[in-house]
């Protein structure tokens, strides 16, 4: 009996040099995210939790130049790409409730398509995984001025002159951002209501996104990160009115702050504003039968799926759009989260080897 003192002793003596060692970890992470974002140049919010509660959280650099506005965790960033988990999950919400189906052609909600046979070939499901063999005909080189405006109708429309299709739809991985803007069109069409008002009431409200937005035209002077480049030895602002297609929404018009991300995060843990069979299914790859490219899939219904060395299945999207850099891990084995917004360029894989090493410590 008299040794459980002891053994209790040495036990807690072990769990306080962890806790250390993972603090000193997490202040080196620190000093890797200081030494990349400086105080007076654009910067980025980041946030790790894990089990739900934040591990680690801290804002560098300026969201704003002009103003010399310091970015926070509650700081909008516009996310890019990431943006288009929100759409699918509003395509999924309508397919739950029996007002589509992920097997609907697209023939069905875009009758004007100058060759109906190749709209009768592409599915709903081609376009949630990247799937589709549409060729991208936006001249956006060409026209830069006009795609300056551009909204989701605008980018999508020079799909639906396609003659040919690149492949087959389901052989092949090739990336669409005119893909989601179609896809929000067909939530608008579904629900007879502004794709952004639906993804707001339907997913943000329950998630518990309170500040986060969406593009519909011009994005916000002000209350928002500006993105921003470097060029000839100077930052130059990269975002609306700069960057051709960053009005079109559907494939990146969502604008929101690591805080409201973790909340994000929480509800899909949760089943919150969808089922968690559906959660399930969009964080797998789909694999169509038809699949022949020479590689496994990765795409889920948007997101991109792959494991770590050691075996963990990571869930992520990445997101860049003008001077906006962004990267959303999930582990679910962990339940961990890990998000970067940042309103100028960064190496992400750079700075996700760093975060993983301190993972799997």
């Amino acid at each position: 009996m008299k040794s459980w003192p002891i053994l209790l002793l040495i036990a807690l003596i072990g769990t306080s040099c962890n806790t250390q060692k993972k603090q000193s970890s997490w202040n080196e992470l620190d000093d890797f995210f200081q030494s990349e974002f400086k105080e007076d140049a654009p910067g980025a919010s980041v946030l790790i939790s894990i089990n739900d509660s934040v591990v680690f959280q801290h804002s560098y650099g300026l969201a704003d130049l002009i103003h010399r506005e310091p970015v926070t965790p509650q700081t909008l960033f516009n996310l890019g790409s990431v943006s288009k988990t929100f759409v699918a999950y509003g395509i999924l919400l309508l397919r739950d409730e029996g007002r589509l189906s992920l097997n609907d052609s697209l023939i069905k909600y875009f009758p004007e398509f100058k060759h109906p046979e190749i709209a009768q070939k592409v599915r709903i499901i081609h376009l949630l995984t990247h799937t589709s063999g549409l060729p991208d005909l936006r001249k956006i080189k060409e026209d830069s001025v006009f795609y300056l405006t551009a909204k989701d109708e605008e980018n999508w429309a020079p799909v639906m002159q396609a003659g040919e299709l690149n492949f087959e739809p389901g052989s092949q991985f090739e990336y669409s951002n005119p893909a989601f803007n179609a896809l929000a069109l067909i939530i608008e069409k579904v629900s007879g209501e502004k794709w952004q008002d639906f993804i707001r009431k339907r997913i943000f409200l329950p998630a518990g996104m309170t500040y986060s937005t969406i593009t519909d035209g011009p994005h916000p002077e002000s209350g928002v990160a500006h993105g921003y480049i470097f060029s000839r030895g100077q930052w130059i602002e990269k975002d609306y009115g700069e960057e051709p297609t960053f009005a079109a929404a559907g494939n990146g018009g969502v604008w929101s702050s690591v805080n409201d991300l973790l909340n994000y995060e929480k509800a899909l843990r949760k089943s919150t504003f969808i089922t968690a069979q559906t959660i399930a299914e969009s964080q797998q790859p789909y694999r169509f039968e038809n699949w022949s490219a020479p590689y496994e899939p990765y795409i889920g219904l948007s997101w991109f799926i792959r494991q770590t060395n050691k075996g963990l299945k990571i869930i992520e999207h990445t997101g860049t759009q003008g001077g906006f850099y962004c990267h959303y891990v999930s582990v679910p084995e962990k339940k961990f989260l890990y998000v970067i917004l940042a309103n100028r360029p960064f190496n992400r894989d750079k700075a996700f080897e760093e975060v993983m090493q301190r993972l799997t410590q």
